[in-house]
């Protein structure tokens, strides 16, 4: 055993260190030695615990539930295992709760799990997302996102990171966070872009062990947590880049680029592993849903791997295997994962769950093989009361600023330099321009306070400064500021700064769906407006571009005398000023040293690009990095205004998880009309209407309306739209539903000003689950397809409830056999 864990790990990095990614990886999975041994003792005592429980007990702690719908009784009478909070849930539901407020629930939590009526009583443990720093806690540091990281090239400065993250976890009173990502990521039209170190496997096999043993040490400071290596396997690698999509790399890129960050993270002793939300089809065989995959999760990585710790899914992740519901999955179970993320459907997943082991679907053996992987994990990480830490309550374990503000500077990338404007003198008059200057949602991107980073402001944030603020921190009274750089006189000032960038957004959302294209101004034209605004009136613009990924900024950049990729620095601002600006005395402060791990693209629809393909010719490649001095020039370069999209679609996106800007919501009742702003937490109530987010396909991709009178919901451009000529040739207005209640009264779905009456659908789609609606566009009599404002709008008369996403025109749709096609 031993002569073969060496020879596959040897092949393995030796394949990754010949090369990015095209090297030759190993043919198989590797055989890993962890840091943290088998301790017989330890199993010992495991196995006389198991052998205790009651089948109830057991599947309780296999089960994982979320802090909104679980009380610390519910954890006592259902003996849960573990509880979690997903972005944007609170103690109390109090966004600015203190951590204070966040231990006595992590103590309520833990001693409910010490009070219930089990032999041996086995502590909870709560699990959470601090993806860049306790990134859903008020009040702490945020560090730049994985992908600024990355460009840092600094191992030892990732792993003091993480012991940070660790410390500020702990103060919550929580023990078990949801990281290290290990995405390798192959098409930058991926949402979660950010979230990865690079598109190079060396650098995230590189960053993963140092990230692991940073949070979980050696489970005996006060400091230490539980560590997550995710999502296994493939995440990063979907085609097109889709969130949850296909991933179709053959079984030796699976293994040399995918499962790189899973090398060190398992020798580091990574004690959890999350299954990922995609399937793998490697061009010969379907592997299916990683949910579901007994030959990924079993055969791979609990027994070629020699993974001994527990598997988690992902939210609802269970559900993405066929035949399975949010509250029901046996495949996954015998699949191997150990502990079920069932967020809000957990009694009944418990009670489904009980009833399957005893008809014999579930083996009792793998329900013992998992609470045995629970316990030892749980015993391993040593776990005690919260309030026992060191750290417990206190504010001040909450920041890392000096720390976040060095990998800040570290992170920041020169793109162009051309006049050598970089870095600006201190006594210069600077205007500062761009969306983004003032905003710490912005620069903090996804993952922060809540899921999506949206519904954000600066007072949220009271140990964090923005960029805006760091550049006045240094230069003071020579900072001027003008959000969109109308109505100021350029000549007035030595130099322009430009923040602009993508807004916040996390996975779903975040995705550039087929129907689009890399181009940033496509999508933020107001970007592209301030600089035109500045630009070419005689004064130096530095434009700092705020992004999750490279894209394509072409026309951005020939606005621009120098560009700098500052990525989502989190809360330290003050580190992009300290690399920007020259000290008192002239010379320059802090260099530039960052460098791309990520190829940036030359074209929109450039898209996969990953160094060492074949054809490889980005517009900076892969470890560009400009320095102060350097005498390279990027010149005026080629733009490309095209729209199209640089997918195979027949689809045009009204409403979904990945484009909620195009068409927005609107709500309208009793004479008052409410804009569906980008809080998913947020309840909207009207007089005859309430608007709430809700669940579809996907966590919180849907907006659920419970009607008791007039009133409607219609997704509405602020300018018309032409819909393409793709989507409309036979085409169908299509959405996905979920019908709660019949109508009662009549309910019309519209386009335009035009309108079908489908009560009678939505009321055999009553208590039906989830349907797909298709209605033919010829149904919308008199629509000029030139001209669509109103994309989709959904009126009631009478009592109605229903939930609705994925909104589209689909070109061709109007002929399947389902559609909804109208007599005249």
């Amino acid at each position: 055993m031993t002569s073969r864990r060496t020879v596959n790990l040897t092949v393995l990095a030796a394949a990754l260190l010949a090369g990015a990614a095209h090297a030759a990886p190993a043919a198989d999975w590797p055989a890993i030695r962890s840091a943290i041994a088998p301790d017989a003792q330890l199993e010992q005592r495991i196995r006389a615990i198991v052998a205790g429980m009651t089948l109830e007990q057991k599947v309780g702690q296999m089960t994982q539930a979320e802090i909104k719908s679980a009380t610390p009784d519910d954890v006592r009478k259902y003996y849960l295992g573990s509880v979690l909070n997903g972005g944007g849930s609170w103690p109390q539901g109090n966004k600015h709760a203190t951590p204070a407020d966040w231990l006595a629930l992590a103590d309520a939590y833990y001693d409910a799990s010490m009070a219930t009526d089990m032999a041996t009583k086995i502590p909870v443990i709560w699990g959470i997302d601090a993806m860049h720093g306790n990134s859903n806690v008020a009040g702490a540091t945020l560090f730049p996102h994985n992908i600024g990281l990355g460009a840092a090239r600094d191992p030892a400065g990732v792993k003091a990171m993480a012991q940070a993250v660790g410390k500020a976890v702990r103060a919550t009173g929580i023990n078990w966070v949801f990281a290290p990502t290990l995405a390798v990521v192959r098409d930058d039209r991926w949402g979660r872009t950010y979230e990865s170190f690079s598109e190079d496997p060396r650098i995230v096999r590189e960053y993963a062990g140092g990230y692991v043993e940073g949070l979980q040490g050696d489970f005996k400071d006060d400091a230490n947590v539980v560590a997550t290596a995710k999502h296994f396997i493939g995440d990063g690698g979907t085609d097109q880049g889709k969130d949850r999509g296909v991933n179709r790399s053959s079984q030796r890129d699976m293994i040399g680029i995918h499962g790189a960050g899973y090398v060190t993270a398992l020798q580091a002793g990574a004690q959890t592993v999350m299954a990922s939300f995609n399937s793998w089809h490697d061009g010969t065989t379907d592997h299916g849903k990683m949910h579901g995959s007994a030959e990924l999760l079993t055969g791979v990585l609990k027994q070629k791997m020699g993974f001994d710790g527990l598997v988690v899914s992902d939210w609802n992740g269970i559900a993405e295997v066929p035949g399975c519901a949010n509250d029901s999955c046996p495949q996954a179970i015998n699949a191997g994962i150990d502990m079920m993320m069932v967020p809000n459907d957990w009694k009944k997943f418990i009670a489904n769950t009980i009833a399957q082991v005893k008809s014999g679907r579930i083996p009792m053996a793998r329900i013992d093989d998992a609470v045995t992987r629970i316990l030892r994990v749980k015993l391993r990480a040593n776990l005690q009361k919260p309030s026992a830490s060191v750290h417990a309550g206190k504010p001040e374990a909450l920041q890392a600023r000096a720390l976040a503000r060095k990998l800040v500077q570290e992170s920041l990338v020169l793109l162009k330099n051309d006049s050598g404007t970089l870095p600006l003198a201190r006594g210069k008059k600077l205007l500062v321009v761009g969306k983004s200057a003032d905003s710490v949602a912005n620069q903090s991107g996804g993952w922060t306070l809540t899921w999506q980073g949206t519904d954000n402001k600066n007072s949220d944030f009271p140990h964090a400064d923005t960029i805006l603020a760091g550049l006045r921190a240094a230069a003071g009274d020579h900072v001027t500021f003008s959000a969109d750089g109308q109505g100021v006189d350029v000549a007035d000032y030595d130099a322009v700064i430009a923040v602009i960038g993508e807004t916040p957004y996390a996975e779903g959302d975040g995705d550039i769906g087929p129907a689009a294209n890399l181009r940033h101004s496509a999508r933020y034209p107001e970007d592209l407006a301030v600089l035109k605004a500045v630009a070419g009136k005689g004064k130096p613009v530095v434009t700092v571009f705020l992004s999750g990924r490279p894209l394509y900024v072409n026309d951005l950049l020939n606005l621009s005398d120098s560009f700098v990729a500052a990525w989502l620095p989190g809360s330290e601002g003050k580190g992009v000023a300290d690399v920007l600006l020259r000290r008192a005395d002239g010379k320059v402060d802090v260099p530039f040293t960052g460098k791309l791990s990520f190829s940036w693209p030359k074209g929109a629809c450039q898209a996969p690009l990953n160094v060492g393909d074949k054809h490889y010719a980005p517009l900076f490649a892969y470890g560009y990095g400009l320095r102060y001095g350097s005498a390279r020039r990027v010149g005026r370069l080629a733009e490309d205004s095209d729209t199209n999209g640089c997918g195979k679609t027949n689809a045009f996106p009204v409403f979904n998880q990945s484009d909620r800007a195009t068409f927005p919501l609107y709500v309208q009742s009793g004479g008052e009309r409410v804009a569906l702003g980008a809080d998913l937490n947020a309840t909207y109530k009207l007089a005859t209407l309430t608007v709430e987010t809700a669940q579809v396909n996907t966590q919180q991709d849907a907006k659920k309306v419970t009607w008791t009178g007039p009133g409607f919901i219609e997704a509405r451009a602020a300018q018309p739209r032409a819909l393409p000529a793709w989507a409309t040739e036979r085409g169908a207005l299509t959405f996905d539903t979920l019908v709660s209640a019949a109508p009662q009264g009549q309910v019309l779905v519209g386009m335009g000003d035009k309108a079908v009456d489908l009560t009678a659908e939505f009321t055999r789609l009553a208590g039906q689950g989830k349907r797909t609606v298709k209605v033919a566009l010829a149904c919308f009599v008199g629509l000029d397809a030139a001209k669509v404002d109103n994309a989709f709008r959904v009126t009631a008369q009478g009592s109605f409830v229903a939930a609705f996403t994925n909104v589209q025109v689909v070109g061709g749709a109007a002929a399947d056999s389902d559609a909804i096609r109208c007599a005249h």
